[in-house]
């Protein structure tokens, strides 16, 4: 029962990081996908943009002179900065940046600010993004794009961490995040978004639980009502990322205390409205990925009790060892090796951290700016 028990739990922790994107490669070749170009001015839908910030003095106005900088006809572009209880001048600088509306809203949390725009808006596309991020020039034509196709509920664009000097790693686990990504895209969708660059329908936008972001919400609520979700990876933006990797763990650890909720009670786990392949990708990428930190332990407790069993579990338990090693390492030696170990354990544990948080304390609506990246 030890052996059975050990080397399920690697073997899932092998298929959840390599397994899984080498069965999507594998079906993606076998699917033939028609990229939608760009549409011409003609074509273009209305599209509202809504920016939720909390004390954003610091970019809310460049954020607004990026949004209206962007390569779309003027006339159909609303841009709507929602700001939630801001203690700052946030509100001031992007009236005077130019934004068409500007909500002095309570504290409600980002979900709650997101609805009030949602309320307001005009647009026939429901576009979103972070006071922190800039786009592209062109990734509001190449966001909407994929709405030309009927059965399109959702389109995510792509994300480009900035990091010129900290520690974290956290671009280099995001293009293997993007990559995957694009895999389901051309599969039965995606199973997340970011909150970077992202869009719906108007019809299709949902209300959820302001406890729960749209993120992880969004994609998979729309396939439940028979809408697909998207990535449009030439839809870009780029934002900082936390400089070092502690602060990317607080940043996921906050992140995760969301996501838990979701997962469990916010109805990702039910396979109703599903096909076959999607909750294969749900399964997959969510379920396997979140339980990681717990397949690890498991795997490393039952490594122990097999030591003396034979040559393969000291070779096993010296690759586990040597991971925490290495991990702990690259807390104080700046060697790349060393630092993605730490970064992937500390990713890791952050899953976990997550979920006791919103075990212990609950998940608040409300969200801070995670520290240096501003």
């Amino acid at each position: 029962m030890l052996e059975i028990t050990f080397w399920t739990a690697l073997g899932l922790l092998i298929y959840t990081h390599v397994g899984y994107p080498a069965l999507l490669w594998l079906l993606a070749r076998t699917r033939r996908t028609r990229t939608a170009g760009p549409l011409p001015d003609a074509e273009l839908p209305s599209i509202s943009l809504v920016v939720a910030a909390y004390d954003e003095e610091e970019v809310i106005a460049q954020k607004v002179r990026n949004a209206l900088e962007l390569d779309y006809p003027r006339a159909r572009l609303e841009l709507i900065v929602a700001s939630d209880g801001s203690r700052d001048r946030t509100v001031e600088l992007a009236r005077e940046a130019g934004a068409d509306l500007v909500l002095d809203l309570p504290r409600g949390g980002k979900i709650e600010a997101q609805d009030a725009a949602v309320a307001r808006a005009g647009g026939e596309i429901l576009a979103f993004s972070d006071a922190n991020s800039l786009w592209a020039r062109d990734a509001l034509r190449e966001l909407v794009a994929p709405f030309a196709e009927a059965g399109i509920g959702y389109v995510c664009g792509q994300v480009r961490f900035i990091n010129e000097h900290g520690s974290n790693q956290e671009g280099l686990y995001w293009r293997y995040e993007m990559g995957v990504r694009s895999l389901e895209s051309r599969l039965a969708g995606v199973t997340g978004g970011n909150g970077a660059i992202y869009a719906t329908r108007r019809e299709t936008y949902l209300h959820v639980d302001p406890r729960m972001g749209h993120d992880l919400s969004f994609p998979f609520n729309m396939v439940k009502r028979g809408w697909r979700p998207v990535y449009a990876p030439a839809a870009r933006a780029e934002e900082k990322m936390a400089p070092s990797i502690e602060g990317e763990f607080r940043r996921k650890r906050r992140m995760m205390s969301h996501a838990w909720p979701i997962v469990i009670r916010g109805g990702m786990l039910s396979p109703r409205g599903y096909g076959a392949l999607y909750a294969f990708e749900i399964a997959s990428h969510r379920v396997l990925r979140y339980l990681t930190p717990f397949l690890h332990l498991v795997a490393l407790g039952t490594n122990i009790a097999l030591l003396g069993e034979g040559p393969v579990y000291t070779i096993t338990f010296a690759l586990q060892i040597g991971l925490l090693l290495a991990a702990a390492l690259g807390r104080f030696v700046r060697v790349r090796l060393f630092s993605v170990a730490y970064y992937y354990v500390l990713l890791t544990a952050s899953l976990a951290a997550g979920l006791w948080d919103w075990l212990r304390e609950g998940t608040p609506p409300g969200w801070e700016k995670a520290e240096g990246t501003r």
